[in-house]
């Protein structure tokens, strides 16, 4: 989305049915990034350029008011609740904030309170994760509930309970409802995303987002894996207390126990008020947790009472949102990193320049395709970047600079860290690393090697494999068959009985069909069902090692694509070194399966779908397999039959559709008979 597109030019709409549209589709537009962003965790669009859609709505309807409806976004707080919980009514709304983009905007608010009554301004950080509302009887921890709409929320009580710095029990026996933010610190999110990288899991697109989604799981126990954490901000209700001011609620909280927001400045005017913000936003680099803003409240609660709300937000409170902050540089080098799944990144070195509180001198540039799309060369000056906690990032070339000393750039054909060929596969955007024992990529494929869908070293997980990695007892997966059981047993206190229930698994992995081992190399695009199929053909480990690429193609019935990868990859040295050392381990290279001399399924293609009652997918899926058939996950005019059980959906359909033979699973045993 093009906001340079997008102005909405009020002065020069020609008519009132022109205002309308604008009005309209602006709406549409900003529904939908809501409910991508407080209803499925997901925010596509960045905060600032969200807030600037606000504005721009809230323009015409400042001039317009007569268009006003009370579905209008700006009525209207967060999200819906999830059908999947419980609901909960708050008895206090949970109510948003209003933004404000200038300190001209702070100077005008305090003007507005001045109206009404004196007062000093707390100013707090605005934690950027998910609001939740915290309610305690006796001083014991009976709900938690997430902000919904401002007035329903979902029951989130188990998953908060898993929240280590939410006490269940207060130091006095309360009745009373706290409001917070649930989110996950910067460094937490950074681990939390190596390890899904590693274990090929997609990668959580903020930290922000991260946090909704824990906390909104179905399942607590997923909740308890991740690091959340939170700050509570406000009282929303409480029986037999008061305070005068809200700098005297926050310290009660805090000794009670909460997790009371770090960064609050109690000031003494506007003035004080405005320095608050601009220090925050100087030092927001350094805070571990990420913000969108800092948050300026009425101290004194009697004038709060006094200035009262609107539906949406209190009349007492404003939060201002900082700017993306852009400057010029040059880009002096281009240097590549190799990540943890092979893929090839080129990162910017930059002349050292401040922006948004924090000294940028390199900056990812993504992959090939972004560079060519800027036009990207060294030697460029630049602008760059940077929105709140956001990576910083270059967003023009100033090619009116340039000198004609620049330098193009070529991403490398070999990679930087072990020296294995680089290759870019047809539609993808990244270069990634083929060499299974480079360095960069040690951690990845050791986790791959020893996890289910490869050789189900059972014991061999994401931690226990870093763990050997930072003491060097492995360095890549042929290690795993050197680990001596008092390297094990190191890592854990009294862990004598884990290293030798690991020395088992891993000795027992030995064993495992030419299958398992495929699919634990980690070869592009081969996965559990190619790996099996080509452990059936192949029979042995250096016949496909010695397949030529016609072939591959033409006998194992793949494209070319797929073909180029796996012989690529038998033919990298690090391949050669690293099977030459499994097999002096004594690692199984040969098809245990006896080869099935009945292929009546031979050249017919099967879909499955629905529940069948005899038989797993894999089970039914490796029968047609053994009889010489092939499956596939989707419907097409080259399908022989569908297997249709219990509720099949879509597949169904388009087998109807197409006039594809369908079979019920009587008719399957019938012709597997």
């Amino acid at each position: 989305m093009n906001l340079k597109d997008d102005q909405i030019r009020i002065d020069q709409l020609e008519n009132n049915e022109d205002l309308k549209k604008e009005y309209n589709d602006l709406i549409s537009k900003i529904e939908y990034y809501s409910k991508l962003y407080y209803e499925e965790d997901n925010s596509p669009l960045s905060d600032y350029d969200y807030d600037m859609l606000m504005n721009k709505l809230k323009k015409i309807e400042k001039e317009h008011p007569e268009l006003v409806t009370p579905n209008s976004p700006t009525q209207k707080v967060g999200g819906k609740a999830r059908e999947d919980f419980e609901k909960v009514v708050h008895e206090v709304p949970l109510q948003s904030l209003q933004d404000v983009f200038s300190y001209d905007d702070l100077y005008e608010f305090d003007k507005r309170i001045k109206q009404t009554g004196d007062t000093a301004y707390c100013v707090e950080t605005k934690i950027d994760g998910l609001s939740c509302a915290l309610k305690y009887e006796n001083g014991i921890l009976v709900q938690g509930a997430t902000r919904g709409d401002g007035l329903v929320g979902e029951d989130v009580t188990e998953n908060v309970k898993t929240i280590k710095s939410i006490p269940h029990k207060l130091k006095e026996p309360l009745n009373i409802t706290v409001r917070g933010e649930v989110f996950i610190s910067k460094n937490e999110f950074d681990k939390l995303n190596e390890e899904r990288e590693v274990l090929g899991k997609t990668l959580f697109a903020n930290a922000r987002n991260a946090a909704a989604g824990s906390l909104r799981q179905l399942d607590a126990k997923i909740t308890s894996q991740r690091p959340l954490d939170i700050y509570i901000f406000n009282v929303q209700k409480t029986e037999n207390k008061t305070w005068n001011s809200h700098w005297e609620e926050l310290n009660y909280l805090s000794n009670l126990g909460f997790n009371v927001v770090p960064f609050r400045k109690l000031c003494k005017n506007i003035d004080e008020a405005v320095e608050a913000v601009t220090e925050i936003g100087e030092n927001r680099e350094k805070l571990s947790f990420g913000i969108d803003g800092a948050v300026i409240k009425v101290d004194d609660l009697s004038l709060r009472e006094e200035l009262g709300t609107t539906f949406k937000v209190p009349k007492w409170a404003v939060a201002y949102k900082y700017p993306p902050e852009k400057k010029e540089t040059i880009v002096k080098g281009i240097i590549c990193q190799v990540g943890r799944t092979g893929a090839i990144t080129p990162m910017a070195i930059l002349e050292p320049v401040k922006v948004a509180g924090s000294t940028i001198s390199k900056t990812t540039l993504h992959n090939e395709d972004f560079i060519k799309e800027k036009g990207l060369m060294i030697g460029d000056h630049v602008i760059i970047q940077k929105q709140g906690d956001v990576i910083p990032e270059v967003v023009e070339v100033l090619k009116e600079k340039r000198t004609g000393k620049e330098i193009n750039f070529e991403m490398p054909k070999v990679c930087p860290v072990c020296g294995a060929l680089a290759v870019r596969e047809e539609g993808e955007s990244a270069v990634r690393c083929t060499g299974i024992e480079c360095p960069a990529k040690a951690l990845r494929n050791i986790v791959h090697f020893a996890s289910d869908d490869g050789m189900d070293i059972e014991g061999l997980g994401y931690k226990i494999v870093e763990q050997l990695i930072n003491k060097n007892l492995i360095s890549n997966i042929a290690d795993i068959y050197d680990l001596k059981l008092e390297d094990i047993a190191s890592l854990k206190k009294n862990g004598k009985k884990f290293a030798q229930n690991l020395i088992d698994a891993i000795e027992a992995s030995k064993q495992n069909d030419l299958s398992n081992l495929l699919s634990a190399f980690g070869i592009r695009h081969v996965g559990n069902k190619l790996a099996k199929s080509l452990s059936k053909k192949y029979e042995t480990l250096d016949n496909l090692m010695n397949a030529e690429l016609t072939n591959l193609v033409s006998e194992s019935d793949i494209g070319e694509v797929i073909a180029n990868s796996i012989y690529t990859f038998f033919r990298e040295e690090q391949t050669i070194d690293l099977i030459n050392r499994l097999k002096k381990a004594g690692v199984n290279t040969k098809s245990l399966k006896e080869k099935s001399e009945d292929n009546r399924f031979e050249g017919k293609t099967f879909v499955l779908t629905g529940a069948l009652s005899k038989y797993s997918r894999e089970e039914a899926s490796e029968i047609i397999e053994n009889l010489g058939g092939k499956t596939s996950s989707s419907v097409s005019k080259k399908t022989s039959y569908v297997l249709a059980g219990e509720d099949a959906g879509s597949k169904l359909t388009k087998a109807q559709e197409l006039g594809i033979t369908i079979i019920s699973e009587q008719e399957f045993e019938n012709m597997i008979k």
